[in-house]
């Protein structure tokens, strides 16, 4: 079994790199701010009382994941965020966070809120995944 390579010198394949490691700094000094993944779904009373959809509680049936990130002492001018298909993207001038996301997301239809109160950026991002027995809606 041989790969044919346009360069004979590469030592792997662009498939064998993970999605989001352009983004990857080691050397980056600033520190990794505090962060917290939940998930939403849409739920009716359909849902709730009768059970009619399927859905319950995992992760399996969330539509959106949301993630909370704590950035004190930041003003909304300062954040950076690059969101891909796989991977969020956040620099501030103190704070740098590489989040490798534990499913595919739409990143045109996400949406971002400073919650200046709180000094927390709220990140919503629409999962997308194909439709099967678990995700029918």
């Amino acid at each position: 079994f041989q790969v044919k390579s346009e360069n004979k010198k590469t030592i792997w394949s662009t498939e064998e790199v993970p999605e989001g490691s352009e983004f990857d700094d080691t050397w980056d000094p600033r520190e990794k701010p505090e962060y917290e993944i939940s998930y939403k779904q849409h739920v009716g009373t359909e849902d709730v009382f009768f059970g009619m959809t399927g859905k319950d509680p995992s992760t399996a049936c969330c539509e959106d994941i949301v993630i909370k990130i704590k950035l004190p002492e930041t003003k909304y001018s300062d954040i950076t965020l690059d969101i891909q298909d796989k991977v969020l993207d956040l620099r501030t001038p103190k704070k740098k966070l590489l989040l490798h996301l534990p499913y595919p997301v739409n990143s045109k239809e996400g949406r971002a809120r400073f919650l200046s109160e709180e000094e927390t950026l709220e990140v919503t991002l629409r999962v997308s995944r194909k439709l099967d027995f678990l995700n029918f809606s």
